[in-house]
């Protein structure tokens, strides 16, 4: 290297960060590799790989094993995007949801953007990809980088209570969705499940049905809403004058199922559950009970006359499948909504925090729930 010449590491340094700068490479893209990098500057893969380690240590990208390197987010994007003031950086809201999908968490987002935009705030919006730890350390870095506060969507209710009730004794405004955590004082803005799986279970005893499955891919304990349905559930037997009946709860079982053995799983669920007599089955979700649902279909098990099937959630596909799905619907517009105006009024200290919000469900009485027929 001759004199007064920068090092071959510390161009590649420079072209990457003004391309990041420029908006050329803007969050979470991935950037060249270093074998790309070798080649595009004629140096050796050690010096880029250098290149490389130095953008890292300096905070501009960060890297995944066996995934490469990827633009890092940093507070200092947004101060510029939002016009340069700190005053105008601290009018964010971070939403953090376990996965990015248009029909499961559309409403959600559209709610949260809407109010926060009448208040003058911005929302921007983060995934955990259901990692516990890439939501640690999202919990961790978001109010270090100046963020006002953060609505979160729990991957469990079970994952990270210690760095919620860091945030909480630290005053530092936090909301959750969708699921609330009982020792800890974090506001949350939730469906009434409880009510939920009550009105389902209810109707089914209406029906005339009296030995009803609760079907659920996940441990009872692992979300409080899936919690608060069996409650709800269990309440409407108890209500109704039949007993729980253990042999008709099935859980946890999300680990055993995969793309390849999904058909016959779930074929198998069924027929176990007509050994045990049941007429109507109560799933978590609607994904699981349209899984339920073509499993019968695919068996020749007639939909609502030998077995009736209700879900929760009312997802789009929930009403276009064969036998369209009983199902409970959730206002998630209105849980993203509120779940933004609690963080606000957080941030802004407009009023004394409420801990637990519930926001009414609706029973959607479809095709695949009917009377219960002997024989």
């Amino acid at each position: 290297m001759e004199p007064g010449k920068k090092p071959l590491y510390a161009l590649i340094i420079d072209d990457i960060k003004r391309k990041i700068e420029v908006g050329r490479y803007i969050a979470d893209q991935q950037i060249p590799t270093e074998m790309e990098l070798a080649a595009q500057f004629g140096v050796s893969r050690i010096t880029s790989k250098r290149a490389l380690l130095e953008l890292e240590r300096s905070g501009y990208i960060y890297r995944k094993r066996g995934s490469g390197s990827f633009v890092k987010e940093r507070a200092g994007d947004k101060e510029g995007l939002l016009g340069g003031t700190s005053g105008a950086r601290q009018r964010i809201i971070s939403l953090i949801l376990p996965y990015m999908a248009a029909n499961g968490h559309l409403d959600y987002i559209r709610g949260a953007t809407e109010y926060s935009e009448s208040q003058g705030y911005y929302l921007s919006i983060h995934c955990t990809d259901w990692s516990p730890e890439k939501e640690k350390e999202l919990l961790t870095r978001l109010p270090k980088d100046g963020f006002s506060g953060i609505i979160l969507y729990p991957i469990s209710s079970i994952h990270n209570m210690e760095m919620l009730n860091l945030l909480y004794l630290d005053q530092y405004p936090l909301v959750t969705m969708d699921q609330y955590y009982d020792s800890i004082r974090v506001p949350s803005v939730c469906s009434d499940n409880f009510r939920g799986g009550y009105m389902a279970a209810h109707k089914l005893i209406q029906l005339g049905h009296r030995r009803i499955a609760f079907v659920s891919s996940i441990g009872i304990e692992y979300r409080s809403s899936v919690r608060d349905r069996y409650f709800g559930y269990c309440q409407a037997l108890k209500d109704g004058g039949l007993p729980s009946v253990a042999e008709l709860v099935i859980t946890d079982f999300y680990r055993q199922v995969n793309a390849d053995n999904k058909e016959a799983f779930y074929a198998e669920m069924i027929q176990k559950l007509l050994a045990k007599k049941a007429t109507a089955i109560q799933a978590e979700h609607d994904e699981l009970a349209l899984d339920l649902l073509r499993a019968c279909l695919a068996s020749n098990i007639q939909v609502p006359e030998q077995v009736s099937i209700v879900g929760f959630d009312d997802e789009e596909a929930s009403r276009h499948c064969d036998v369209p799905l009983a199902t409970v619907l959730q206002n998630k517009y209105e849980i993203g909504r509120r779940a933004a105006q609690a963080v606000i009024d957080a941030v802004e200290r407009r009023k004394p925090e409420e801990r637990r919000m519930l926001v009414p469900i609706q029973l959607q009485e479809r095709q695949s729930i009917g009377p219960y027929t002997c024989g």
